[in-house]
């Protein structure tokens, strides 16, 4: 059995931003296509819900976050912190919002499309307000291309 060790370089750091959030790119394998980003959720950010076929996991690194699914029992509100691990299941209803005044910052372990997505629709500079209709909407069709639907803006 071998071991794998992969070091992040700092000076090359993959930023993006989608809808408010800081998305950094850690690690993609390319064999299976696993990727992990670090995501900083500002206070009042959120991200719409939606659902894709891949399966998530996120593991809150800093602050909270409420993370929001419908599972087969129904809809759940989780309040998760520091030290937290959460699992979405392949086409899960699911979203979040940072509720608190600090920012939550959380690693998420994706698939393929939801990098190329974060990748290719992501922008590289801040945002300087809040996410307007029509961006929402552009994200909205894009999202679309990428198998991830968008439920509720």
């Amino acid at each position: 059995m071998s071991n794998s060790f992969v070091k992040v370089h700092a000076e090359d750091p993959k930023r993006f931003f989608v809808l408010g959030d800081r998305i950094e790119r850690q690690l993609r394998i390319r064999g299976n296509w696993l990727n992990i980003f670090d995501v900083t959720v500002p206070p009042g950010s959120r991200t719409p819900k939606h659902a894709h076929a891949s399966p998530e996991v996120f593991r809150i690194l800093e602050g909270n976050l409420t993370i929001w699914r419908l599972s087969d029992s129904g809809p759940e509100e989780i309040e998760a912190s520091a030290g937290d691990i959460v699992t979405i299941a392949p086409f899960m209803v699911h979203g979040y919002s940072n509720r608190g005044t600090v920012p939550a910052v959380f690693s998420a372990i994706v698939d393929r499309e939801m990098a190329e997505f974060i990748e290719a629709e992501g922008t590289t500079e801040p945002p300087k307000a809040s996410p307007s209709t029509e961006t929402i909407a552009r994200m909205t069709a894009a999202a679309n291309a990428y198998g991830i639907t968008i439920l509720a803006a």
